[in-house]
């Protein structure tokens, strides 16, 4: 992560309530949506981390795995609490795709089924490189309950964001985020050109499963047209 990404990570954080204290087996158990039991998020987890030993070694390649697993599509985004189950996320195909909360979850889960300890964090960021017609439809560039993971590592919480897949980011000239297993890995604040990507805005705090219902009405009070329609908006025509 840039300077630059940590400094404005810490700024919008210094206004978030903290989450309260949980024991790591909390982080461990299978959610509603963390569905980290069923065979098909187990089953995603060991293919993602065949030769990978210890719990550094699979996280750091699980990480990987689930940013290039989905292609990242800001289009593919439900209101129905059944499709935010991480095995229904592990059964899709790369071209479905999924966003940063889809991604997320699957990470979170496949985490859990391999015995590390895996929670949900949520913030609000600009975005300054987004889709010209995504934000048209949403009124803002400014992304609300954008995703990422936090994994319990070495004694300590280190940050995952899984979102965007190798080859979108390059179509956008934008360095791919790996995930070392030793530091936080956020998001990109600037392009290969040093331009604003992306930026920090709100923290929402860390979560042991998916607040569906806050992350919805907070979309509804951000977003007029979604909260009018009561879905997310679709593409009027695909991107090649």
């Amino acid at each position: 992560m840039t300077a630059a990404a940590a400094t404005s990570l810490a700024h919008a954080s210094a206004s978030a309530v903290p989450s309260p204290p949980h024991p790591l087996a909390v982080y461990l158990r299978p959610t509603p949506f963390l569905d980290a039991d069923h065979p098909d998020v187990i089953a995603f987890a060991q293919r993602a981390t065949v030769g990978a030993k210890g719990a550094k070694e699979q996280a750091v390649a699980l990480a990987r795995a689930v940013r290039e697993a989905l292609r990242y599509s800001p289009w593919n985004v439900s209101t129905r609490k059944e499709d935010y189950a991480a095995s229904r996320i592990a059964a899709r195909t790369y071209e479905q795709g999924g966003h940063c909360v889809d991604k997320s979850l699957l990470l979170a889960a496949s985490a859990r089924a391999l015995g590390i300890p895996a929670r949900l964090h949520f913030a609000n960021v600009r975005n300054h490189l987004g889709t010209e017609e995504l934000e048209r439809q949403l009124g803002t560039d400014l992304l609300v309950y954008h995703a990422y993971v936090e994994l319990h590592l070495g004694g300590r919480w280190l940050a995952a964001t899984p979102a965007f897949n190798s080859a979108l980011c390059d179509r956008l000239g934008v360095a791919p985020l790996d995930f070392d297993g030793e530091s936080d890995s956020i998001f990109q604040a600037f392009d290969r050109r040093e331009g604003r990507f992306m930026e920090y805005v709100d923290d929402h705090g860390s979560f042991a499963d998916l607040p569906l219902e806050a992350m919805l009405e907070a979309w509804r009070r951000h977003y007029p047209g979604f909260a009018a329609a009561g879905a997310w908006p679709r593409p009027e025509r695909r991107s090649p």
